[in-house]
């Protein structure tokens, strides 16, 4: 049975992969398999897409919303971060983080481990494996390991992380150290993973095509290179399967807006009052949560966010009936008990930045010209997979859809194990040698849209998605507002 290692380079466009920037991954490209119509889940975020790739669920499956929600089995009237110290309290008063089973939860019950090494935010290490200080595993991050007795081993040997940079490599230089002397050689672990938190970091501070930007996924390059060497010289190359992606792609921001005052100004409290609202920022995204069973509220909500000039696509879960002008939160994969009433993608377009890469786009942080992600826009809707090894083809582009919930199916197929019961995504057997060629995959794409009249004005919606089966991939998704 091969071992699968899995790189991540948090949110790496398809544009960057070229021989010049990445000399490392795009060799590895050339010779593996190239996902190029590959895409994360919506909201276009790190942790719901984290998420998405340990369960093979969409978000209103796994439960994990987005970066900031509210988990109403915790406190129904407040958005909360999605990082380690909130949703280890969490674990503690006994409610699941998520409500999907995970890759390391599956390979335990077959006597396997998942072992994940990551210097991103620490929510998104802690949800690859929040169980495992019960079905083993182990997740190492710079501030908390999982087990946590795991982080004075990881220190006494290692020494103390760097502190963070921009770009980050000092940190995903020891990343790098750890997996290679210390997961791969000596746990050896039937799924490992490591992620690189460039170039999202310093794409948020400067913008992507930036000249931060292009050393970050220079740099990043190289500690992978460091990586696929060590594989060679210990004689695993042959026996790893590598299968490398990014979370999301990128966007440039227009103009902040801050949505939760413009909320409030528009004369709707904070939840826990009547006619209460809860607004969740999330870059590119905002999520609204109204009062349990409060209808009414959300449906007026709607109506006002149709009218303001950054509001892109408007999705509404069933807990608020179908309102007009809103397209179904299930048509995305956001429809479950935890999903919010309302999801926004702020509203984008193909202009330009100034290093060439196209998509601007409104965003709840940040400043114009810095790097954004979390909407529906298609440059954020494309992201990168790659794969070289064993129980992969060679020298192949597949241009049939794929997606980051396919990750946990397919790694459960090559490691010859059941994929978890519930999983929308689907085993990338086009890929996989005495797979079925790319090009008999059947797949189709089709293109949703809805209206709604406001005065004198029309809010016009449309998502554009595209199916393989019933598995279902997010393209883009935009809006209009004026006259008749």
């Amino acid at each position: 049975m091969p071992s699968v290692l899995i790189a991540v380079f948090d949110g790496l466009q398809p544009a960057q992969v070229n021989s010049v920037l990445m000399p490392n991954l795009a060799s590895l490209a050339n010779e593996g398999v190239t996902f190029a119509n590959h895409h994360p889940v919506f909201p276009t975020v790190t942790r719901a897409n984290a998420s998405s790739m340990v369960t093979g669920r969409n978000p209103g499956g796994h439960g994990l919303a987005a970066n900031t929600l509210v988990i109403r089995e915790f406190d129904p009237h407040q958005a909360i971060p999605a990082m380690e110290p909130q949703l280890a309290q969490i674990a503690r008063q006994q409610i699941p983080v998520l409500l999907a089973p995970t890759l390391a939860e599956i390979l335990s019950q077959h006597g396997h481990e998942y072992v994940a090494v990551g210097v991103g935010t620490s929510g998104n290490a802690y949800l690859h494996n929040p169980n495992a200080e019960r079905c083993g595993g182990a997740t190492i991050h710079p501030e908390f390991t999982l087990p946590n007795g795991l982080n004075e081993e990881i220190i006494g040997r290692f020494g103390p992380w760097p502190e963070e940079a921009r770009p980050n490599t000092a940190r995903m230089a020891q990343a790098v150290r750890i997996m290679t002397e210390y997961v791969l050689p000596e746990r050896n672990p039937a799924v490992s993973l490591i992620w690189s938190s460039e170039p999202d970091k310093s794409q948020h501070d400067a913008g992507v095509g930036s000249d931060l930007s292009n050393a970050a996924v220079t740099e990043a390059d190289a500690q992978f290179g460091r990586l696929l060497k060590w594989l060679e010289e210990s004689g695993r190359s042959g026996d790893t399967d590598v299968i490398v992606l990014s979370d999301h792609g990128y966007s440039t921001i227009r103009e902040t807006v801050n949505v939760r005052e413009l909320v409030a100004e528009a004369g709707y409290p904070s939840n826990g009052q009547a006619g209460g609202v809860v607004v969740a920022h999330n870059g590119g995204s905002v999520l609204f949560y109204a009062g349990e069973g409060d209808r009414e509220t959300a449906q007026r909500l709607a109506a006002w966010l149709m009218e303001q000039p950054w509001c892109g696509t408007l999705t509404a879960s069933s807990s608020v009936s179908d309102i007009e002008g809103t397209l179904p939160a299930a048509l995305v994969g956001n429809e479950g008990v935890r999903g919010p009433d309302l999801t926004m993608s702020f509203r984008w377009n193909s202009t330009p930045n100034d290093a060439g890469y196209r998509g601007y786009v409104y965003s709840t942080g940040g400043r114009p010209g810095q790097g954004q992600h979390g909407s529906m826009s298609k440059y954020e809707l494309r992201n990168v997979m790659f794969a070289r090894g064993p129980s992969f083809k060679q020298g192949l582009q597949v241009d049939a859809p794929s997606g980051n919930i396919d990750l946990a199916p397919t790694v459960l197929r090559i490691l010859g194990i059941p994929a978890g019961e519930g999983m929308e995504g689907r085993v990338l057997e086009e890929a996989l040698v005495n797979g079925p060629d790319p090009a008999d995959v059947d797949w189709s794409r089709e293109v949703h849209n809805t209206e709604r009249r406001l005065g004198d004005k029309v809010y016009r919606q449309q998502i554009a998605i595209s199916r393989v089966g019933d598995t279902t991939y997010i393209d883009e998704g935009n809006s209009t507002f004026g006259w008749r």
